[in-house]
Formats: C-alpha cells, sequence, structure tokens
C-alpha cells in the first residue's frame, strides 16, 4: 500500500515513521510512505503556498495552484476524470472533515494508494477539496497547527490493518472498535478462542505478569484456564468500559440479550 503525504512541512515526519510497525512494514516492502514538499510546486522565489482569503478575516489560505500542479505532479487527475476504480484516495485533512474511525480506516485499506493533504494556516482553498478531493478527514474535534499529525494519525491507523504488517493478525481484529465475533476469521483450528470481538466498542483491560503488582492482583478468571468464563468477563469489562469512557458508542452498538442484561446489572438504561 502507498501513502502519498503533500506538506509544507515535511521534516515533521523525520521521526515518526522511522519507528516500531511503521518503519518494519516500510522495510518489508508493505507499506511505501512518500513525502512531498509543496514548496517544490511553487515559481516565485519566495516559494510563497499561501494568501490571504478572499472577504478578509484572519490568517492565510494555501493556494490552489500549487496543490494542483502536486496533484499532476503525482498523476493525479481531478475527480472529474479519475475512474472511481483507480484503486487511488485523495484524503484533504481538516477541521471540517469527517471524523476519522476505525471503520474508515478498514475502509482505506481496500485501495491501494492514499494521497494526504496536510492544510496549514486558516486552511486550503476550497476549489481543491472540490476539484481533487474524494473525502475531507478529522481525527477528532478540536483545531491542529496543521494536518501533519492527522496524516500520521491516518497513515499509522490503516497501515497496521493492511494483512502480513501485524505480527499477529488478530490484533487487528480484537481491540478497540474492532469487527464483531461473527466477522473475526482468524480463529486456529483446535485454539481456544478466549479473546472477545469488540463489535465497535472499547478493548476490555488486559494484564500479564506478576499476578500481584502495587497490591493489585490480576483477575483470577484470567488465570483458571476456563475460556468461556474469559469471555463472559471480557464482554462484561468491554461493556463497562465503553459505558464509563464513551457511552455514545453504545448507542449504535449491536448489542445481545446478554449485553443488555450485563449494562442493566451495571447501571446503563439507554439501550
Amino acid at each position: 500500500m502507498r501513502f502519498d503525504i503533500v506538506t509544507i512541512f515535511p521534516g515533521l515526519f523525520s521521526g515518526i515513521f522511522e519507528h516500531g510497525i511503521v518503519r518494519r512494514a516500510q522495510a518489508e516492502g508493505r507499506v511505501t510512505v512518500n513525502l512531498y514538499d509543496l514548496r517544490a510546486f511553487t515559481h516565485d522565489r519566495h516559494r510563497t503556498v499561501d494568501d490571504r482569503p478572499f472577504g478578509g478575516g484572519e490568517g492565510m489560505v494555501l493556494k490552489p495552484e500549487p496543490l494542483a500542479e502536486a496533484m499532476e505532479s503525482l498523476g493525479i487527475a481531478p475527480c472529474a476524470r479519475r475512474a472511481p476504480e483507480d484503486g487511488t484516495r485523495v484524503i484533504l485533512l481538516s477541521a471540517q472533515g469527517i471524523p476519522f474511525s476505525q471503520s474508515v480506516a478498514r475502509q482505506l485499506t481496500a485501495v491501494d494508494r492514499v494521497v494526504l493533504l496536510c492544510g496549514r494556516y486558516e486552511g486550503v482553498d476550497e476549489r481543491i477539496n472540490q476539484l481533487y478531493c474524494d473525502m475531507e478527514l478529522s481525527i477528532g474535534d478540536y483545531v491542529l497547527s496543521g494536518g501533519e499529525l492527522a496524516a500520521a494519525v491516518v497513515v499509522d491507523a490503516v497501515m497496521r490493518l493492511v494483512p502480513g504488517v501485524l505480527g499477529n493478525e488478530a490484533s487487528g481484529e480484537f481491540e478497540s472498535f474492532g469487527v464483531p465475533d461473527a466477522e473475526i476469521a482468524t480463529d486456529e483450528a483446535g485454539v481456544p478462542r478466549s479473546q472477545h470481538g469488540a463489535g465497535g466498542l472499547l478493548d476490555y483491560p488486559h494484564y500479564t505478569r506478576p499476578v500481584e503488582f502495587g497490591g493489585v492482583a490480576a483477575p483470577p478468571v484470567l488465570l483458571n484456564g476456563d475460556h468461556s468464563a474469559i469471555r463472559r468477563w471480557r464482554r462484561e469489562q468491554q461493556l463497562r468500559k465503553t459505558m464509563a469512557n464513551r457511552p455514545d458508542l453504545l448507542e449504535r452498538a449491536a448489542l445481545t440479550d446478554e449485553d443488555k442484561r450485563i449494562l442493566d446489572s451495571i447501571g446503563w438504561k439507554k439501550y
């Protein structure tokens, strides 16, 4: 899978993609990350990429000409001339975009190439969004100085779902916002499934050695080898943590009758 990032600050990525899973995925040839300096597509001696907004107001806006030239250099035609099946998605990172989520990350793994445009200042001339972008994404309800950190988040979240990137393929399924049990296809014959698919909820808490730390013991249910009991405990913990930290997720989750019974027992009354 290929990621192309267009930015006025390529140096901001110098350390982010040189460590951990992203570095390994690139070394193994499963993922390619390319950085493009937007200033390289300017033609004045000041390498100007921004200008004042029409209509007045605060700040500056990224000009359309350098961005359009960057798109052309990457072989990206305007949306009107681009075939839907070309395997490329152009994304503008912006506080005005739709929320980025694990579901969106999964959708992006279906394409071969993701082009990320990093906004700066007050944003990008809207004509670039209209002409070239398939999607406008926001990573949260807050404002960043630019789209670079958001681009790094998108690359990391999508890349780890690419087959072969994670050492254990189940890691991408049994985690927060993961798929439901029915959609998990990584079981091995004869191996008890003690995990529990998140089904869009938060992950359950995890414990490792030692059994006791800081005067707090790991839950006994995790130590007795009863995989059915472990699954039930993990599902209850998912529901408890989601109710405490992200109750909004429960509003749209597919809950079983057992889930509803558990939620009722812990005080949730909104299903």
